[in-house]
């Protein structure tokens, strides 16, 4: 290492006329600051700091104090043209003098009239094949999001220089692309428990939904594939949940949608306004003219509902939000800190938002502010993922809680519930065949049908109420008899109604007779 290296980010320019710094801001910048000291000029940083922290008012300014420090220009890359102007602005706040590379640039010559570019990541690299950009005496370049594979492409033109990436959280969108091949050192920021107990984001109150998704598919990327979500939240019962949730958690509040497919928002748009509910609908191919109307039309009304996919979790900030769901299944913790983040700006008159989970997602990662060990996480990727919480053992501990409307329709029934595990064991102490265990479920469910029924057609159409109940039980002696294949599953339940509906009938005619 050279022992003339000096960048002193420490240094505060009281004359400077833009934004004031929060202490823990002040203290990333000295750990940054430290570290890129510590380092060669090829080594690379990672910085982790949560959504809602302000990572682009930070690296801004260290952007402004790296050029008066060294007099080196500064290279900042974002993956959106949202950011790429965000970061522009805030730049100018900072009195950075700046220049964005996108896709109306079309060359560039290196002089000093700009110390510092905002590029675009696939224009920039365009235009570096190209050679239709030159720029020299780069001493720092600044990768946004930095979880995101798309900037490696890039670190091949930037050998000689530091690299500070910034993200919220240290894993890469692709398991196969871990970010510690290409940062030798993560500096970790304030928690998010931390921000919250400072008074810096808003507490989040989360409520969760249990869903079944052994249908769902997982792509090369690690995550749900589109298609076997889109087939999972398109139909009707899970929009129906979803409208249900909504009802019971966030009528009337400002309601940030956040789904894995178009047609599952498109779906989500038909439900919502069927049911008397304003709400508008955005993806990647709603023209710009629309996106600014409807976002405007969204910061102005206190209880709009914006249902969106893959389009706000980063360059979005709308403080006004104040109910996050998640009608999606996601196994990113990246996307899953993303999308709950967008609610946790705070206002004076906003210290919580709710957070509605509809895809087991707080069983797979926990709280969005629970303590995250990020330096595992970034040293051993791959160990994060093979921990990471399968869907099975996830449903292995739902407990099927029947809804208050349809619990109403078995007022006559004391007790409702059914410990499969417990009558599983029972049996097999007692050396019977499992199958008693589903007979056992059946009487029960005969029981509750008729009780609550003036007549066996009125039974019947209660045993058809039974659905969720009926298939969570077999779920469970599935998991007892360790058969699982989705034939014998589908079979069982065909069983087990028939059954029911058998018995329900024998019932009425000993009662008639």
């Amino acid at each position: 290492m050279s022992d003339t290296k000096t960048i002193d980010l420490t240094e505060v320019d009281e004359s400077q006329d833009g934004k004031s710094l929060y202490p823990f801001q002040e203290e990333a910048i000295a750990k940054i600051s430290t570290k890129l000291n510590e380092l060669e000029d090829n080594h690379n940083v990672l910085f982790q700091l949560p959504t809602g922290g302000g990572k682009t008012v930070i690296f801004s300014e260290i952007a402004r104090r790296y050029i008066k420090s060294t007099g080196k220009k500064v290279l900042i890359l974002t993956h959106r043209i949202e950011l790429c102007k965000q970061t522009s602005k805030m730049l100018t706040e900072f009195a950075v003098k700046n220049k964005i590379i996108n896709s109306k640039v079309k060359a560039v010559s290196d002089n000093n009239d700009y110390m510092c570019f905002v590029a675009m990541v696939e224009t920039l690299n365009n235009r570096l094949q190209d050679e239709k950009v030159t720029v020299n005496n780069v001493g720092l370049v600044i990768v946004d999001e930095a979880h995101y594979n798309s900037f490696r492409k890039l670190f091949k033109y930037f050998e000689d220089v530091n690299i500070l990436g910034v993200t919220a959280t240290p894993l890469s969108s692709s398991i196969k692309l871990p970010m510690n091949e290409n940062y030798e050192e993560l500096v970790i920021g304030e928690s998010i428990s931390s921000l919250i107990k400072k008074g810096y984001l808003a507490r989040a109150t989360t409520f969760s939904y249990n869903v079944h998704l052994d249908s769902l598919k997982v792509g090369i990327n690690g995550d749900y594939t589109v298609k076997s979500s889109e087939q999972l939240y398109g139909n009707y019962m899970m929009q129906e949940k979803l409208l249900r949730a909504y009802e019971e958690k966030s009528q009337g509040k400002k309601t940030l949608i956040f789904n894995n497919g178009i047609s599952t928002s498109f779906g989500v748009y038909d439900t919502f306004r069927n049911a008397g509910y304003e709400i508008q609908h955005l993806d990647h191919h709603t023209t710009e003219q629309e996106r600014r109307d409807i976002l405007k039309w969204f910061k102005e009304t206190p209880d709009a509902i914006l249902t969106s996919v893959g389009i706000l979790t980063t360059g979005f900030d709308e403080p006004t939000v104040e109910t996050i769901i998640l009608n999606r299944a996601t196994r990113s913790l990246a996307l899953y800190h993303q999308m709950i983040g967008r609610g946790s700006r705070i206002l004076p008159n906003k210290k919580e938002f709710t957070v509605i989970d509809l895809g087991n997602n707080l069983h797979r990662f926990g709280l969005w502010e629970s303590p995250v060990d990020w330096y595992h996480i970034f040293q051993a990727p791959h160990q994060y993922y093979d921990d990471l919480k399968s869907d099975e053992n996830i449903e292995r501990q739902f407990v099927y809680q029947m809804p208050d409307e349809l619990r109403k329709k078995f007022s006559n029934s004391e007790d409702i519930s059914f410990d499969v595990e417990g009558e599983y064991k029972k049996a097999m102490a007692q050396m019977e065949h499992s199958k008693v265990v589903i007979q056992k479920s059946i009487d029960q469910h005969v029981e509750m049908c008729v009780e609550n029924a003036e007549d066996m057609w009125d039974a019947l159409d209660l045993a058809k109420l039974l659905e969720d109940d009926i298939r969570d039980r077999i779920k469970h002696y599935s998991y007892c008899t360790i058969k699982t294949t989705k034939n014998y599953l589908n079979w069982l339940e065909d069983d087990y109604k028939r059954r029911l509906n058998s018995q329900i009938r024998q019932a009425f005619v000993k009662k008639d007779a």
